[in-house]
């Protein structure tokens, strides 16, 4: 199979809310918008989309319709420390205060509207323990 993109999409009950907080803090554009249906895309990346879909809507099968549940949206940036100050002065849910991790990441997690926990990392050179389960050339810098 060749995949030409992917990009998850979040089911929820407030499409325009969801979609306005990922616009108004991650710097997302609506490329498609509808009542039932936002696509969204990176002002900074073409390549990184995301979709709200509200989770009563028909073209879901009826016994997967429904609010997300069970996921954690990474996002992986060049300056972890400002995000997190902005996000933070914001006035977003911290569920994670940003912290170094010996697996190779300072992060810290937030959470959308909806629940989703929102990753934010930076990758940084693991632990000696980690860097061993690396393969060599995904190793961070």
């Amino acid at each position: 199979m060749k995949c030409t993109s992917y990009y998850p999409v979040i089911m929820t009950d407030d499409v325009a809310a969801t979609a306005a907080f990922y616009q108004e803090h991650f710097a997302f554009e609506a490329l498609f918008t509808a009542d039932w249906y936002v696509h969204l895309q990176s002002k900074e990346s073409e390549h990184v989309t995301l979709a709200i879909l509200d989770g009563s809507h028909e073209t879901i099968p009826e016994d997967g319709r429904g609010k997300v549940s069970g996921l954690i949206l990474n996002f992986e940036v060049e300056d972890v420390d400002a995000i997190y100050e902005r996000l933070k002065k914001a006035g977003l849910p911290i569920r994670l205060d940003i912290r170094d991790e010996d697996f190779g990441q300072r992060h810290f997690i937030i959470a959308d509207p909806n629940g989703v926990l929102i990753d934010i990392v930076k990758p940084i050179p693991p632990s000696a323990e980690f860097a061993a389960m690396y393969e060599a050339s995904a190793l961070p810098g």
